[in-house]
C-alpha cells in the first residue's frame, strides 16, 4: 500500500513577470481533512484544492508580488522573493534531481547539497527565475508498486480490463503523488523552490527511463498508456501547480505537448516539449512542430531555450551504431536513441538547429540553448551568420556524478566534431578554467544579465563557480 504524502511547502511557479513585478502560484501539500494552507501578502489569497491522493490534499493560490522585493506568508512562515525583471537579473538552471535507484533513500543533506548551496545565496545574490531543465523526479520505481507494471517493459502484459486499468492507474497515482511529495519536503530543496519561482519542462525519468525511446511493443501497450497518463497528471500538478484537467495558461499551442514561453523585459524564456510525442522515430510531432514554430517567433533581445536533451554534442550517431555490433550494449540502446544526435533523429535534429538560428540571426538578437539530462556539465558552439549559438549544460544538481572515465572518453570523441548543418560546424569546449570538454562533478548553472550583458557560470561541487562565460 502507498505511504502517505508528507505536508510540504510551498513552492512557487511563475505565471508572469514585468516592470510591475511577478505573478505566481503557490502550491503546499497538507494532510487530507486538514485545513488549507493559509496564504497571504498583505491580504490573505484563498487556497483551491488540486487534488487528493496518497492520504493528501495539494492546494494552490494565486499571487501577484510587487517589484523590487516581496514577501509572503505560509502558515504564518515568512518567504522573501526577488521580483525585480527590469534591470540586473539573475536566473538558475538545474536538471537531473534525483537517481535511478534509491533515490528517496539517500541522507538528504549529500542528496540536496547544492541545492541548500543554492539557497543559501539568494541572501546575497537575487535570484529571479529557476529553471527546471528535465528529470525533476526519477520516477523509475514508481512502476513497482502494482503487479502489473511490476516487470515492465521488459515484460509487457496483455490488454488490460477496464477493473485493471482503474486499479493500476490509481495507485500509480498516488505513488507519483507520494514520490513528488517526499522528494519536495526535503531540507535544501524545500527552502529554495518556497523562494525562486520555478519553470519546469519534463524528460524521460519524470515518466520513466528512456519513455519515447522504449521498443514499440512496451511503448504502445496498456501499461504504458496508464503509466503516461498518470505521469502528466502529476508533471501538471507538481511542476506547473495546475490541476491535472487544466492547461497551463504559460504553454503554447492547443496540442498534446506542453511547450511554453514566458516572456521577461529584454529576455525570452521557452522550452519545447521533447517527450509528450516522442517516439523511436522522431522527438515531436508535426502538431508540436506546429505549435512551437510561432512561439519562436518576436522573441525578446535575448532567448534561452530549454532543450531537456542537449542540441549540440558529440557523433553519438557512430557509438549507436557500433553498439548494434554486439547484443551486450542494448540497456544502452535507449539512451543513445533519446538524443538529438541519434541516426533515426538527424532529419529533425538539421530542422530543430536550423529554426534556433533563425532566432539567433536575427538583428541585435541571440540565442542560448540549456539542456541537462547527461549527468555532466559541458558548453558547446555552433557557427552562424551573427556568431556563436551556445550550448550550456548543467547536470546533474543531485545525480551522483558518473566516473571520470566517462568525462574523459566523450571529450575525446567529442574532438571528431560534428556539422549536421552544413557550413556551420558544432564544437565543444571546456568549462572556463577547465582543460577538457566534459567535467564530471554535479552542478547548477548561473545566468546574469549585469549592464545588458550576459553570462554564464557553472558552480561545480567540488571546483566552486567557473569564471564567467560571456553570451
Amino acid at each position: 500500500m502507498t505511504e502517505t504524502a508528507p505536508p510540504t511547502g510551498p513552492m512557487l511557479f511563475l505565471r508572469a513577470a514585468g516592470d510591475w513585478g511577478v505573478r505566481v502560484a503557490v502550491t503546499a501539500m497538507r494532510l487530507e481533512g486538514a485545513p488549507p494552507p493559509a496564504f497571504a501578502t498583505d491580504t490573505p489569497h484563498e487556497a483551491e484544492a488540486l487534488a487528493t491522493r496518497a492520504g493528501a490534499t495539494l492546494w494552490r493560490a494565486e499571487m501577484t508580488l510587487p517589484s523590487g522585493g516581496a514577501t509572503y506568508t505560509c502558515d504564518g512562515v515568512e518567504h522573501r522573493v526577488s521580483t525585480d525583471v527590469t534591470g540586473d537579473v539573475t536566473l538558475a538552471f538545474a536538471s537531473c534531481n534525483g537517481q535511478e535507484n534509491g533515490d528517496l533513500d539517500r541522507p538528504s543533506a549529500d542528496r540536496n547539497a547544492l541545492w541548500a548551496h543554492l539557497g543559501a545565496r539568494l541572501d546575497d545574490e537575487p535570484v529571479q527565475v529557476l529553471l527546471n531543465g528535465g528529470d525533476q523526479i526519477y520516477a523509475d520505481e514508481v512502476t513497482k508498486a502494482h503487479p502489473l507494471s511490476e516487470e515492465w517493459p521488459n515484460e509487457v502484459p496483455d490488454h488490460l480490463t477496464g477493473e485493471q486499468w482503474r486499479d493500476l492507474k490509481a495507485t500509480l497515482d498516488a505513488e507519483f503523488f507520494r514520490r513528488y511529495a517526499t522528494q519536495w519536503a526535503q531540507e535544501g530543496y524545500a527552502e529554495t523552490v518556497a523562494r525562486i519561482p520555478s519553470l519546469c519542462v519534463w524528460d524521460d525519468h519524470d515518466i520513466c527511463d528512456g519513455w519515447g525511446s522504449l521498443r514499440r511493443k512496451a511503448q504502445t501497450s496498456d501499461v504504458a498508456k496508464v503509466l503516461y497518463a498518470a505521469a502528466r497528471e502529476a508533471y501538471l500538478l507538481f511542476q506547473f501547480g495546475c490541476r491535472p484537467d487544466e492547461r497551463p495558461e504559460i504553454c503554447i499551442g492547443r496540442g498534446r505537448a506542453l511547450a511554453w514561453r514566458v516572456d521577461l523585459p529584454g529576455v525570452t524564456l521557452m522550452a519545447p516539449d521533447l517527450r509528450s510525442t516522442r517516439s523511436k522515430s522522431q522527438v515531436m510531432s508535426e502538431e508540436a512542430w506546429a505549435d512551437l514554430s510561432p512561439a519562436l517567433r518576436g522573441t525578446e533581445a535575448q532567448t534561452f531555450l530549454i532543450s531537456s536533451v542537449p542540441a549540440l554534442g558529440p557523433r553519438m550517431s557512430l557509438v549507436e551504431r557500433a553498439m548494434k555490433l554486439t547484443r551486450h550494449m542494448e540497456d544502452y540502446e535507449d539512451d543513445l536513441r533519446d538524443q538529438w544526435q541519434s541516426y533515426a533523429h538527424r532529419p529533425e535534429w538539421r530542422r530543430f538547429l536550423t529554426a534556433l538560428m533563425e532566432v539567433q540571426d536575427r538583428p541585435d538578437h541571440s540565442l542560448a540553448v540549456l539542456s541537462g539530462e547527461i549527468h555532466l556539465a559541458m558548453r558547446g558552439t555552433m557557427r552562424t551568420e551573427t556568431g556563436a549559438l551556445h550550448q550550456l549544460v548543467a547536470s546533474g544538481i543531485s545525480h551522483p556524478a558518473p566516473p571520470d572515465g566517462l568525462a574523459t572518453a566523450l571529450s575525446l570523441l567529442a574532438r571528431l566534431g560534428e556539422a549536421p548543418v552544413k557550413g556551420h560546424p558544432i564544437r565543444l569546449h571546456p568549462l572556463p578554467g577547465k582543460t577538457r570538454s566534459y567535467t564530471a562533478e554535479r552542478n547548477y548553472l548561473i545566468l546574469r544579465r549585469r549592464a545588458d550583458r550576459w553570462s554564464a557560470a557553472w558552480h561545480l561541487e567540488e571546483s566552486g563557480e567557473t569564471a564567467p562565460l560571456d553570451l
